[in-house]
């Protein structure tokens, strides 16, 4: 099989012999010398994408087979083999074609991207778990950035004008992995290298922005990181706009991403880089590695769209490398491409070959999600001639990113002298820039801007109380930006003291991001992820939460201070019924570690959510959630910024209560009227606007406020698993909602004062368990 394809080779002469019997034996003799310099071999490429240099079989003459056999050997013929049966969009006919480097002295090029792969390999393989055909395809996009394009420096990840680098396929993580090592990040050592994914170590399964210093972002869930990428790019064009002066770019700086083709496939990534596009983020560049194989084989079986046309549509430039296991030069000319186009972001497609090297697994889902193993790692070593023992990289490709590294050492220095000039002549903007940026400080007695509320003003819709929170923020935070999904006059999310972030506006701070729920939420942990002081807020209703639920518990889990804010927070919504109406939306959420839920009751209670949320976000970067409600309610006794921050407390004080009642959000007025229903009965009622804060509380205060020996009882417009924490007792809906007026459903489904007041009854009798579950509303 292996004698239909033909063996092209390339000379030091200009002209190939003219005869058959000449160009026979001149591949007899360049196979000579090929195996005595051990050259590094040149994947075959598919029928469709072939390259200038490369020649298809029906174009040229078959060198016979045993002239074949002399120059590749058996491995490379091997490989040759593996490569030709990958499939075409089912084309008829599979064509490959093989040809072999010039007999020339491995380059230094070569080397670096040899020792990027054999990392990923020999690691891989000591962990004996891992993906190490990605990094072998990928390792020269990785060396072309890390070894030259990108500006970085090992010493200080975080100074704030580094290149951003997201690698969005993150399975194949032993790529960044080597590549931070052979920069000089101190958090990769050879040891973390030889320790890949195993308990303690620097080098996870995936890669984490809070467990390796380098790591921009979490990835993993594919299309998320590509997405992120939006973010960061969003950021650099926010950041640029409001500081940059003439001859003075303090924010002048690029986001790279590798992505593949599942990144390509997941709908996120669909949201995010539709939304690039449309704002034109010509500091973008994203890396499409399209290898054409993921777990279940190769990607002809479900996907066979052209990505190069979809981000067309989007407005990216599409530039493609036909050749990116070898040609090195095409990258670099592609990536020399992507930013000269500054109006538009740019999607590099690299045709590569998973697992470029290996003889028997190249070009197969073999190479994807399993080690490689010990016989075909030495059978590699031998196809590329790399005569390098395991985890062993030779001293000049140190040199050479170790050199580069000093050069962006060489450019912070260069900035930092910038910044001193910048201080002397921009001394407002400079101070700004110090403190939200660089030092990502508040501004002292900020929360003197939050507005405050007595019993006696006429009570509102808390998602109304968040727009006076929100736009008193805005006029004293220039770093606070974000925006809704497209639900900007229904969740009151609008900011009025500026205006829309879009291309040519860059410097304004709404975000509309559209109808991308899950896209919305990667980008806006990106903006708080960049280290660079923006305290993202992004908004929808609450059962929407599931569109971008992917995008809040990576905002958990990667420590981002997204502030998330959802309006619409119960059957109160009415009329658009239960598809609009979160039943377990809010219980689900309070189950992601390390996710703050918040769900006020009154004017003051939404202001002490956003001093959580705003501090939480710029002290600590991690995430807040916010539910708000659609329906007026009234503004409670004791409520207060400081009461909120206790995550509960009581709104009825009752020094020696017989009963407790727990209410959240709109729930808690409830619980108030129900409780001056139970004449002669002493009765505490509590807010409980966040488990999470009360549950961080002292013991002393949590027993105070909740004495075991009392019984309690929750009552929330949600279901009530998750309740037994705190109360023995539960009111809510374990069922739908209906389409009804908000007013009917909350009545219907048991949220009156008779029901309460009743169930009250049935707890200080000694009942426990579920008392009211909604379901006497169905019908």
């Amino acid at each position: 099989a292996f004698c239909s394809f033909v063996v092209q080779l390339r000379f030091p002469t200009p002209r190939m012999p003219a005869t058959r019997s000449q160009r026979a034996a001149a591949v007899a003799a360049a196979g000579a010398a090929a195996t005595m310099l051990a050259p590094a071999f040149v994947a075959p490429k598919t029928a469709g994408a072939v390259s200038a240099n490369v020649t298809p079989a029906s174009a040229a003459p078959a060198a016979p087979a045993a002239a074949q056999c002399s120059v590749l050997g058996a491995g490379a013929a091997a490989l040759a083999a593996a490569a030709a049966v990958r499939p075409s969009k089912r084309c008829a006919r599979k064509e490959a074609v093989v040809r072999m480097a010039t007999a020339t002295d491995v380059d230094v090029d070569t080397e670096c991207i040899n020792a990027i792969r054999f990392l990923a390999v020999d690691a891989v393989n000591k962990a004996n778990s891992g993906h190490p055909g990605a990094p072998m395809g990928q390792a020269p996009i990785g060396y072309l950035l890390f070894a030259e394009e990108m500006q970085h420096n090992p010493k200080d990840s975080k100074w704030v004008n580094r290149d951003r680098f997201v690698l969005s396929s993150g399975h194949g993580c032993m790529l960044q992995y080597s590549l931070l090592h052979l920069a000089g990040y101190e958090s990769v050592s050879m040891d973390d290298l030889k320790q890949f994914r195993q308990w303690g170590s620097k080098t996870p399964g995936h890669p984490e922005n809070f467990e390796t210093d380098g790591i921009e972002v979490t990835t993993g869930p594919l299309g998320m990181g590509i997405s992120n990428a939006v973010g960061l790019a969003a950021a650099e064009a926010h950041l640029a706009a409001v500081y940059n002066k003439p001859g003075m770019e303090l924010i002048d700086h690029y986001t790279y991403t590798i992505a593949g083709d599942g990144c390509m496939q997941e709908g996120i990534s669909h949201e995010a880089c539709a939304y690039a596009g449309h704002l034109g983020l010509g500091k973008l560049i994203a890396f499409y590695d399209d290898n054409g194989i993921t777990i279940d084989g190769h990607t002809d079986l479900s996907f066979t769209e052209d990505v190069g046309k979809r981000f067309e549509a989007y407005g990216w430039q599409v530039l493609t490398v036909s050749e990116g296991n070898t040609d090195v030069d095409s990258i670099r000319k592609a990536i020399k491409d992507a930013k000269a186009c500054t109006d538009k972001p740019t999607l590099i497609k690299v045709k590569t070959t998973i697992g470029f090297g290996s003889p028997n697994k190249a070009d197969s889902h073999d190479a994807h999600g399993a080690p490689l193993g010990a016989d075909e790692a030495e059978a590699t070593r031998k196809q590329l001639g790399w005569d390098y023992g395991e985890f062993e990289v030779p001293e000049q490709v140190y040199d050479t990113f170790r050199k580069h590294a000093s050069s962006g050492a060489e450019k912070q220095k260069a900035w930092e002298k910038m910044w001193e000039e910048y201080q002397e002549k921009e001394p407002e903007l400079a101070a700004q820039f110090k403190r939200a940026v660089m030092d990502r400080e508040l501004p002292k007695n900020w929360r003197d801007a939050l507005p405050k509320v007595t019993p006696e003003d006429k009570g509102k819709a808390t998602r109304l109380h968040s727009q006076d929170c929100l736009n008193a923020i805005a006029n004293v935070l220039p770093e606070f930006m974000g925006g809704s999904a497209d639900l900007a006059p229904s969740n009151m999310t609008l900011m009025k003291c500026t205006g829309d972030f879009l291309s040519g506006s860059y410097s304004e701070r709404n975000m509309r991001f559209g109808i991308r729920e899950f896209g919305m939420g990667a980008v806006s942990n990106a903006l708080s992820l960049d280290k660079t002081g923006i305290i993202p807020y992004c908004a929808t209703f609450t059962i929407f939460t599931d569109y971008m639920r992917g995008a809040i518990r990576i905002a958990a889990l990667s420590q981002a201070g997204t502030i998330f804010v959802t309006t619409h927070d119960s059957i109160a919504v009415g009329e658009d019924g239960p598809t609009h109406q979160p039943i377990e939306t809010i219980p689900s959420l309070r189950l992601i570690p390390d996710l703050t839920v918040i769900r006020p009751a009154d004017g003051n209670e939404t202001a002490g959510a956003y001093a959580y949320a705003v501090e939480r976000s710029k002290n600590d970067s991690r995430p807040t959630m916010m539910a708000f409600s659609r329906q007026a309610l009234d503004n409670l006794p004791n409520s207060s910024i400081e009461n909120t921050l206790k995550g509960a407390y009581e709104v009825i004080e009752c020094a020696d209560p017989e009963l407790i009642l727990i209410g959240t959000g709109s729930e808690v007025g409830l619980c108030v009227d129900a409780a001056k229903r139970m004449d002669g009965k002493k009765v505490r009622v509590v807010s409980m606007p966040s488990c999470e804060i009360f549950r961080a509380q002292s013991d002393s205060y949590k027993s105070e406020l909740l004495p075991g020996d009392v019984p309690k009882m929750s009552v929330e417009a949600a279901c009530t698993s998750g309740w037994g924490e705190f109360a023995d007792a539960f009111v809510g809906i374990d069922v739908f909602g209906a389409s009804a007026p908000g007013g009917t459903c909350l009545d219907k489904f048991g949220f009156n004062v008779d029901n309460v007041f009743s169930c009250a009854e049935r707890c200080l009798s000694g009942e426990k368990g579920v008392l009211s579950n909604g379901s006497q509303g169905k019908h």
